[in-house]
């Protein structure tokens, strides 16, 4: 059986969703409020993939090209639009 995926966006208006109830599995505890989703669970599925990818190959994009069967230039392009992508995600402290 799959995972269901978490909604990054309203299915009515694609606005960005937040998350408004966390709970506990353990005891029940139940927490509510409006909280923004972290940037990088904004990102689409395969953007996720991708950076989990640079993370699980410590950085190297020489075998991340290698694994994806793509030039260097192109896993390296790649990453710096995502790179440009998080920045506009994420609020300035």
């Amino acid at each position: 059986m799959q995972t269901p995926k978490l909604p990054i966006a309203c299915p009515s208006c694609s606005a960005s969703l937040q998350v408004s109830r966390l709970s506990c599995p353990s005891c029940s505890t139940e927490v509510t409020g409006n909280f923004p989703l972290p940037p990088l669970l904004r990102l689409p599925a395969d953007e996720q993939a991708f950076i989990l990818q640079f993370f699980l190959t410590s950085g190297s994009l020489k075998e991340m090209a290698a694994q994806m069967g793509i030039s260097y230039p192109t896993v390296r392009n790649r990453l710096d639009d995502l790179i440009e992508k998080v920045k506009k995600l994420t609020p300035e402290e």
